[in-house]
């Protein structure tokens, strides 16, 4: 059997360019020129038939590292807790008040760009802090 070499990322959402943006920020990737022959996403969009706008989007790590993100349109919004979720490791290699500090910082970074804080879990000395957000479309995700 063969080894997978690559994964992408794939998040249901209702708004696939405002939640991949989102994640740009985050992550500090990059969103996609738009397609040959438009100057923007919104003329690519405004160019296609209502049912078809804003159903896809993707971002990419510029590093070629990370896996693809991709962002799908779907009719049903979100019910309940993620079964899967992103870990964003803000603190890799910190420990203690430090480690508490930068995640601290990463999480008011986020909430400026419509994130939510959840809730906090201070190290308890056999697990180190993390904190638990949500996305722009709720989507739940750790800083650790």
């Amino acid at each position: 059997m063969a080894s997978i070499k690559q994964v992408q990322i794939t998040f249901d959402c209702a708004e696939p360019e405002r939640v991949a943006r989102f994640w740009c920020e985050v992550l500090g990737y990059e969103p996609p020129a738009p397609p040959e022959g438009f100057a923007s996403w919104d003329e690519y969009n405004n160019a296609q038939p209502a049912e078809k706008r804003d159903r896809w989007f993707w971002c990419t790590d510029p590093t070629g590292v990370g896996p693809r993100l991709f962002f799908q349109r779907v009719p049903e919004g979100k019910v309940v807790k993620n079964r899967l979720h992103l870990d964003v490791r803000a603190g890799t290699g910190l420990v203690g008040a430090e480690r508490l500090a930068a995640l601290e910082a990463e999480r008011d970074r986020l909430t400026a760009l419509g994130a939510v804080h959840l809730y906090t879990q201070y190290a308890d000395g056999e697990e180190e802090s993390c904190i638990t957000m949500q996305d722009v479309e709720g989507n739940e995700f750790c800083l650790d």
